[in-house]
């Protein structure tokens, strides 16, 4: 039997993302965010949908290993975030050079993004994913260069983000905005609520 949590109740987010935060409280769920530092790198030939699990669990068991045994009562949350072009995963990116390498491939073209959630509860790690294709408009090397000129790009999955400057360029999306923000909110809710933790 799930243990039914309210608003009050704490749910630890394996995350530093403000964005993230900000989508949650959009949904009506408040967190304590307790980032969790895992290695990334890809297996050799992971498919990327493979990976962004991977990637998930992995986030919330760190994040479930360093709680006390009276915090591991309360839900946590992880998600990952991927850019993939034609099979290759753009991660984020190491330096400026990277972003523009990114976005130069990016430019014109249709990209998936895959991001992973997973729930650690009672026991328990589930994991569901979120997929939507993206199309981008052809960007010159000015733009790209402003866009980076920004540092928006920093930290990003794919070296943008659709919630920023960045949104003018997307022609058209195909899936879950909010995923290709970083957490799938239908997704999401749905988790949480076939978990029994109210929203």
């Amino acid at each position: 039997m799930s243990k039914k949590i309210d608003r009050t109740g704490i749910i630890y987010l394996a995350s530093r993302s403000p964005r993230r935060v900000e989508l949650l409280k959009q949904i009506g769920v408040s967190c304590e965010t307790l980032p969790a530092d895992i290695d990334e790198t890809p297996y050799i030939n992971e498919p990327a949908e493979s990976y962004v699990r991977r990637l998930a669990r992995q986030k919330a068991e760190a994040c479930l290993f360093s709680l006390n045994l009276a915090q591991r009562l309360h839900p946590v949350l992880a998600a990952d975030t991927t850019v993939v072009l034609a099979g290759l995963v753009l991660g984020k990116p190491e330096h400026d050079d990277d972003a523009r390498r990114m976005l130069s491939a990016l430019s014109g073209s249709q990209h998936q993004v895959h991001t992973a959630v997973a729930l650690a509860f009672n026991g328990d790690i589930e994991v569901v994913l979120s997929t939507t294709i993206v199309e981008m408009m052809a960007l010159s090397e000015a733009q790209i260069n402003a866009y980076i000129a920004t540092g928006e790009h920093h930290d990003k999955a794919g070296s943008y983000g659709i919630q920023g400057a960045a949104g003018a360029w997307i022609k058209r999306i195909e899936g879950s905005y909010s995923g290709v923000m970083g957490l799938p909110l239908y997704e999401t809710a749905n988790l949480l609520s076939a978990h029994g933790i109210s929203l």
